[in-house]
């Protein structure tokens, strides 16, 4: 999938389904990538990726063929916001926004001028998205993370902000937002659904892609089938110690 179809079809709200990577492995982001998800997303702000593991990974998942690369960058600061477009990523996912100003800053910062501050250097980007500004704006995607009491407070706020394509859930920074004690707390299911709603909703109103970060696949199912218009089933390093664990299980039953 080129980034112009994928940044058209997440504007559109289309149903779209990703994977999430912590690891810093390019083969297997290109054997992932060949599994059929519509974006491989690299975690470089709680991941064990560094840059050149990113630009290693983004090729790796170029190479394949099929879906994008998203990069979840450190900060909302323009240097690694650029610093991955210039690497090859599709998009951007931006941490811990608190307010219509900040997702309007990491807009700007992936955005090249007269409407932006994203300095001119596309190196690997060229290649699939394009070197005209205009082209590459129109087809790289920007989203903000809801994951603090303050970017639940002000979603409305920052679903509304032009140029940006959609907000994303982090669900455990999230969990805690509304008051839980760990990031699975069930003591507050009932409020986390609730925010989860408002999410949903501000999204839905500001015609804005809304997504959530999902522990498996059937829970990605269901969060689609809610309202949500794209999802990260996560992450490799997860999977990797359950799919062990399962298989250790199984050789040593009845042994």
């Amino acid at each position: 999938m080129s980034a112009h179809e994928f940044a058209a079809r997440l504007r559109r709200r289309e149903k779209i389904l990703g994977y999430w990577s912590v690891l810093d492995c390019p083969v297997a982001h290109e054997w992932v990538a060949h599994v059929g998800w519509d974006y491989l997303a690299l975690d470089l702000q709680h991941g064990l990726i560094g840059y050149s593991g990113m630009v290693a990974g983004l090729t790796a998942i170029d190479a394949a063929g099929g879906p994008v690369g998203l990069v979840r960058v450190e900060s909302n600061d323009p240097t690694p916001i650029g610093r991955a477009l210039d690497a090859g990523a599709a998009g951007v996912i931006v941490p811990l926004v608190n307010s219509a100003a900040e997702a309007a800053a990491a807009v700007t910062s992936a955005t090249y001028p007269p409407n932006g501050i994203r300095s001119y250097g596309p190196m690997r980007a060229q290649l699939r998205i394009g070197p005209v500004p205009a082209e590459a704006d129109r087809d790289t995607v920007v989203l903000a993370m809801i994951e603090t009491p303050q970017g639940l407070a002000n979603v409305a706020e920052i679903c509304a902000v032009p140029g940006l394509d959609g907000v994303y859930v982090g669900p455990s920074d999230l969990r805690l937002a509304v008051g839980g004690a760990h990031s699975q707390d069930p003591a507050v299911e009932d409020e986390f659904e609730a925010a989860l709603l408002r999410v949903r909703e501000a999204a839905a109103n500001a015609g804005i892609a809304a997504g959530i970060h999902t522990a498996d696949g059937a829970a990605a199912a269901r969060r689609l089938s809610e309202g949500f218009t794209f999802a990260s089933v996560a992450s490799d390093l997860t999977h990797l110690r359950i799919a062990s664990a399962a298989h250790l299980k199984a050789a040593t039953e009845g042994r």
